[in-house]
């Protein structure tokens, strides 16, 4: 086993000497040997001065730079941003042949579908249990469109041709001749990627973010979710509690938020939903034709020696298709049958570009159901006639599919700010009582007034008014929604989430607005289509999240309105806006609180709990590895549903290539087993931890706040000494930073604001608060040090908050981080600002040490420690680079070039940090 790991460990310094060999090849063929000599000279003064420990990069990066022409110093930026994504690559490539090795036990190892099955049956869990868990789970991995992702979806093609032509060159038994051909692919793929440019030429639009998130189906999803029910399935099967060939139900579905959130993006609107939701069904029915396509050239069985079932029989002749070729082929004949119905049902829903044209016209697949009960047929005829093998290769994957994805591919959610719908709301009812005054009503008028409301179907809404652009985007968006319930089911939007949600009336707003476009009807609460999901984000509104809920539960028609979609209540919890708020360890410390607080309130209530976790891909945003953050969650909290955002860099980190996404399904399905099942550990409820984490938060929460909005002078310094100001201004997404013109912190996006900390290398919201709190702490506990540690080895929670922020300080670089505050122009409060920073910084770091008992960062996790060798060399001058470039700008260089290259290094460090937003 140990040389195996090593043998892996030399693969991956293997492939990313390769990589980086052919890139600086791409470079010189195209730009010249000098172009060349120059990115490896600065590679070697940034490797020889982190092995030196020194802080005087700066020093010899700075004069060294200020000597090239922009031109120059541009490609110098491309080549080691392309060198950041490359290092990416391959370490996404390298985690792959680690699964397909064997080189973790997959029996004992921690987020496997096979250890955490062994884990369960070792704690008695029997399969009752786990068939019941399963028939009402919901595991959904949720894409969401990132205001700073930065590469263009051609770069991203490319990288997954260069992902899959290093995955070739991992095959066993290769040829001399193989290794040169796939070594010649990489090399193609290389020089393109290294002369495609990599910036966007306008703004993002919202049909690209579209684009990009679907563009993952092709590449990973498509393959990979079968992929992962089929592991889970192959797994029970085995296990001793007897499971049998029988397909689970689709528990796992991929949703999205991209072309439906309207949260602080004014360009998405009722045209580019019904777009989304086009360009959606359009892949998936792109999908089931190809395969189709496939399973009928599979499928030439000859009924001169092979029996069918009469069902397929049956399909075979009312098949258009009359070819004398196939007349003794009845499952060709039945496929081709069906592709024609599944053509003529993709025309209908708008799909114009398929595979292959049909053998004749044929009538629509009224549902999804209706194909796959054909698929069901061709299955069953396979099974029963000595074909069990080949009904369960491809076939069974595109049965799979079709329950998974329907006709729409994936759920849309709508998501909107509180304070829209209370505008839309009080025009609404100024419109038909005026007078009025809703905006100026208490909670408990408002409450009233709506529960009054909800109790009569005659509609607010009357074409005999004229409405505010904002109302009538926000009714022609919810039109949308239930025209697309009619077109593609309710699965396609099932769920609108309230951003800001803080008191009853945010929540009963919505069900106003969804009864005004027919996707609630009071005479008829049984209808009830759309999840009602309130999002929580605030601290304060985080800790009076339980009561909002409690008093809306007491509401009559809510109940109702809940009981129609099954009893059950999702919640939304903010990760970003409670962290930027409250500071890193508070916002852990709400999130659990309000978690277990929920679990109390909803058992109370006999309502199902569901809960959806707004996690960003930067640790100041709740990223994290997710097995261990759905692992960590108070017991109860998961109870076999969990949604998850999945974000920007992070989806390309996860969903890559085919086994990355299988692997990231597989830690979801796994943790989410575990969180679910395995009886609660007693040391999660000891007094003494609770206790422990309530004085730590609320100190935490004070150093915190104290900085950030009681600072004198702080907000300048956060615009200066970051690149925020020029993000705003950049092509990098396609809403606005901020959900207003002004500068404030309270203002500002989540994303952006953590995105900003990052790029200057101080990474500010991923730990700050923690020194301070554990230093004041202990000069009160002269025993807590003992109790922290224990905490730390015993407790989920806690271990996990330790081991993110660990994490974010290893990639914090406080002398590159100098280079930033010097931006600042002279003010008297940025020096003792970033002392103070600096201050906490050291706590921090010195905490840290000592509750996990390490001499130095990382000391446990080898893997990153590796990862951060392979790519910080060329994430440093990256960032010296655009301090240089951003004081141009900021002394007027305002010149397309200067702008350009200023976004090159956006996009490499962002590669290079990989959760940076």
């Amino acid at each position: 086993m140990q040389g195996k790991r090593l043998s892996a460990s030399r693969a991956l310094v293997r492939d990313v000497q390769l990589l980086g060999r052919l890139l600086c090849n791409a470079i010189e063929a195209t730009n010249g040997k000098d172009v060349r000599a120059i990115v490896e000279q600065v590679r070697t003064i940034s490797v020889t001065d982190r092995r030196k420990a020194s802080s005087r990069l700066h020093d010899k990066l700075i004069p060294f730079c200020a000597e090239m022409t922009l031109p120059t110093l541009k490609r110098v930026i491309r080549a080691f941003s392309q060198f950041s994504q490359l290092v990416n690559i391959a370490e996404d490539c390298h985690q792959a042949r680690m699964q397909r090795l064997s080189i973790v036990d997959e029996a004992s190892a921690p987020g496997t579908i096979s250890g955490s099955l062994s884990v369960l049956a070792a704690a008695g869990v029997n399969s009752e249990g786990i068939r019941a868990l399963i028939s009402k789970s919901i595991i959904s991995p949720v894409f969401t469109a990132h205001p700073t992702e930065v590469r263009r979806k051609s770069v991203i093609d490319i990288e997954q041709e260069l992902s899959r032509c290093l995955s070739r060159l991992d095959q066993v038994g290769l040829t001399d001749s193989e290794v040169i051909s796939y070594q010649q692919d990489l090399e193609r793929a290389t020089t393109t990627l290294w002369q495609t440019n990599s910036l966007r030429g306008q703004s993002l639009r919202v049909v690209d973010e579209i684009l990009n998130g679907l563009s993952y189906y092709d590449s990973t999803i498509f393959r990979a979710l079968p992929e992962a029910y089929e592991m889970l399935e192959r797994h029970l099967q085995a296990s001793p509690w007897g499971f049998g060939p029988e397909a689970l139900p689709p528990f796992l579905r991929m949703g999205s938020w991209i072309g439906g959130d309207r949260d602080g993006n004014p360009y998405v609107n009722g045209e580019t939903l019904r777009e989304a939701l086009r360009l959606q069904s359009e892949r998936v029915f792109s999908f089931y034709l190809r395969e189709l396509h496939s399973l009928g050239a599979e499928l030439s069985l000859d009924d001169r020696h092979v029996n069918v079932s009469r069902e397929l029989r049956r399909l075979a002749t009312d098949s258009p298709d009359r070819s004398e070729q196939r007349r003794h082929e009845p499952y060709r004949l039945a496929i081709s049958g069906m592709y024609a119905r599944l053509a003529a049902t993709a025309h209908k829903f708008g799909c114009t570009e398929l595979v292959r044209k049909p053998v004749a016209a044929a009538p629509c697949y009224v549902n999804p159901s209706e194909f796959s009960r054909d698929l069901a047929t061709i299955s069953k005829s396979l099974t029963g006639n000595g074909a069990a093998t080949i009904a369960s290769g491809r076939l069974r994957k595109l049965q799979r599919a079709i329950d998974v994805f329907g006709f729409h591919l994936v759920s849309l959610d709508l998501r909107q700010n509180s304070e829209v719908h209370q505008r839309v709301v009080h025009e609404l009812f100024e419109n038909v009582r005026p007078g009025t005054n809703y905006e100026s009503l208490s909670d408990a008028e408002r409450m009233t007034l709506l529960t009054e409301e909800l109790r009569s179907s005659q509609l607010l809404i009357t074409p005999l008014k004229a409405y505010s652009a904002e109302t009538t985007s926000e009714l022609s968006i919810l039109r949308q929604a239930a025209e697309a319930h009619k077109r593609y089911g309710g699965g396609s939007i099932p769920n609108y989430i309230i951003s800001k949600a803080g008191s009853p009336s945010d929540i009963l707003e919505v069900m106003v607005l969804l009864r005004e476009v027919g996707l609630y009807r009071p005479d008829e609460p049984e209808a009830a289509s759309v999840n009602i999901i309130p999002l929580f984000e605030t601290i304060s509104d985080l800790r009076n999240s339980r009561d909002v809920m409690e008093t809306t539960l007491a509401v009559d028609g809510y109940r109702a309105y809940v009981k129609a979609l099954g009893n059950k209540q999702e919640i939304m919890l903010g990760y970003s806006d409670s962290n930027k708020d409250g500071g890193y360890l508070t916002s852990g410390w709400e999130l659990y609180k309000a978690e277990t607080a929920f679990i109390l309130l909803f058992e109370k209530e006999g309502i199902r709990l569901s809960l959806f976790h707004g996690r960003g891909g930067s640790v100041g945003r709740g990223g994290g590895p997710s097995y261990e953050a759905i692992t960590a969650l108070p017991p109860g909290a998961v109870a076999g549903s969990i949604r998850v955002t999945e974000q920007g860099e992070v989806i390309a980190a996860k969903y890559s290539n085919p086994d990355l996404g299988r692997r990231n399904l597989e830690l979801l399905i796994a943790a989410t087993l575990e969180a679910s099942l395995l009886p609660s550990d007693a040391q999660e409820s000891e007094p003494g931890y609770l206790d422990a984490m309530e004085e730590l938060s609320e100190l935490a929460f004070n150093s915190y706040r104290c900085l950030v909005y009681k600072t004198d002078g702080f907000e300048r310094f956060f615009w200066e000494a970051t690149i925020i100001g020029e993000i705003a201004k950049l092509n990098i997404g396609s809403r606005p930073a901020s959900r207003s013109s002004s500068g404030r912190i309270e203002d500002l996006r989540a994303i952006p604001w953590v995105f900003g900390w990052s790029q200057s290398r101080i990474m500010l919201p991923g730990w700050f608060g923690f020194g301070s709190a554990i230093k004041q702490w202990l000069s009160t506990h002269p025993d807590g040090l003992t109790t922290l540690q224990a905490m730390h080895r015993h407790w989920p929670f806690f271990r996990t908050l330790i081991a993110n922020m660990e994490m974010v300080l290893a990639k914090t670089n406080l002398a590159i981080a100098t280079s930033y505050v010097d931006l600042v122009a002279d003010c008297p409060s940025h020096e003792t600002i970033f002392a103070r920073i600096k201050d906490e910084w050291d706590d921090t770091i010195g905490a840290l040490l000592s509750i996990t008992e390490q001499t130095s960062l990382l000391e446990n996790n080898p893997a990153l420690k590796q990862s951060i060798y392979h790519r910080f060399p060329c994430l440093d001058p990256l960032n010296y680079m655009q301090v240089d470039l951003l004081r141009r700008h900021r002394a007027g260089e305002r010149d397309h070039d200067t702008e350009e290259a200023l976004h090159l290094t956006i996009n490499g460090i962002a590669a290079a940090l990989r959760n940076s937003g």
